[in-house]
């Protein structure tokens, strides 16, 4: 709004500013949802084993990447049981050992494309036309609308330090640039960890 007061007045439709002082109370947010166990459970149900939406899935699960990545992914990208790429937006190259759950949904897959995930058109989705079909997806296995894509990136993260891995291991799956950007990940998931550690003492004393 401020900034089409200040157009306003640049072209003569206003004197004044009535924007102008106005302190404006800033929201946290906790970003882009990561989905959790039950949800991945719950799209599991209803996309079984074999199918593309399962596929899709475990794509994104198992490497961890952005939709960007995910809709390049093909055949020739797989060699001696890893998955080389080179991120769309950092340019970083990652070389990922696959995964039995998604190596599993790969022998499965019987496509003739370039990629993995095709449009009705046969060619490979852009970035938003995969997040357009995914939601779909997502809405048919009855999911809130806070599950997203990148949900499942970050779902990734969580998992890997939810098994003990650090910023670092966690960075060469998902190719972050900075360990903040993970940090939060192994932080929560150290605190689960130690949390337990302490109930657990609290039993052995009873």
């Amino acid at each position: 709004m401020g900034q089409l007061m200040q157009f306003s007045r640049s072209i003569g439709w206003r004197e004044d500013d009535p924007t102008l002082g106005i302190k404006l109370k800033r929201q946290r947010s906790e970003g882009i949802h990561s989905w959790t166990e039950g949800e991945i459970a719950q799209y599991e149900a209803c996309w079984p084993s074999g199918s593309i939406p399962r596929l899709a899935l475990y794509l994104m699960l198992y490497t961890g990447q952005r939709r960007s990545d995910v809709v390049r992914m093909g055949p020739a990208d797989i060699s001696g049981g890893s998955l080389r790429l080179k991120q769309q937006k950092t340019k970083t190259e990652l070389i990922l050992p696959i995964h039995a759950a998604l190596r599993a949904e790969i022998d499965q897959w019987r496509g003739t494309g370039q990629t993995f995930l095709e449009a009705s058109s046969r060619r490979p989705y852009t970035a938003n036309g995969f997040y357009n079909v995914f939601k779909g997806w997502c809405r048919a296995a009855k999911l809130p609308e806070r599950c997203s894509p990148h949900g499942l990136r970050k779902a990734a993260a969580r998992r890997l330090a939810e098994a003990g891995c650090s910023a670092h291991q966690i960075a060469a799956i998902t190719g972050h640039k900075r360990l903040a950007d993970v940090a939060h990940y192994t932080k929560a998931a150290e605190q689960r960890k130690m949390a337990e550690d302490a109930m657990s003492r609290l039993d052995g004393s009873v």
